[in-house]
């Protein structure tokens, strides 16, 4: 999976617990690569993951099954990426989507819009996380949720839940 946005959404925070997640909280394997570019809040970023039953032979994303866009740069610059038959997330607040691939799945959410309305538009990452969740079976919805819990200071662990719970909520609306 790949996770692209700019620097300051918590993109490499989601790489960061989605690998948690698998490799703690759901005895498989995973394997974080991130890149950023020099200015730390507003420039290109991504975190790329892959999370497997087996031990991992290369830990390069090449075309990954799930795209997580949060940046109209992003989607400019790794949109054309996915793979065949994979899932596109897209911020719809901050993204507008042209020439998508074929065969693909687009699902878009309004993560910043309903971070904004938890109270905070930085949980934005983690209402994605919950619908990543919903979504797919890549990790499991409590083994993501535990990650979440453990990768956030204790005074916002409760606002992250409540991000997580709201984009899973959402998710599974969208259906799977």
């Amino acid at each position: 999976m790949r996770f692209a946005g700019f620097g300051g959404q918590g993109i490499i925070s989601a790489g960061i617990i989605s690998g948690r997640a698998a490799a703690l909280y759901d005895g498989k394997h995973a394997v974080l690569t991130q890149s950023y570019g020099p200015e730390a809040r507003g420039g290109a970023c991504n975190a790329n993951v892959i999370i497997a039953e087996d031990q991992i032979a290369y830990p390069e994303v090449v075309s990954p099954d799930l795209l997580v866009i949060m940046s109209q740069e992003a989607f400019n610059t790794f949109g054309k990426d996915i793979a065949e038959g994979g899932t596109m997330i897209i911020d719809q607040d901050l993204v507008e989507p042209t020439e998508i691939p074929p065969n693909i799945r687009l699902v878009e959410v309004p993560a910043t819009m309903i971070a904004e309305g938890l109270g905070n538009k930085i949980i934005a990452n983690v209402v994605v996380l919950g619908v990543v969740s919903a979504l797919t079976d890549i990790v499991g919805k409590d083994a993501m949720l535990e990650s979440v819990r453990a990768s956030v200071p204790t005074q916002f662990i409760e606002m992250n839940e409540r991000a997580f719970k709201a984009g899973y909520e959402y998710g599974m609306g969208v259906g799977q």
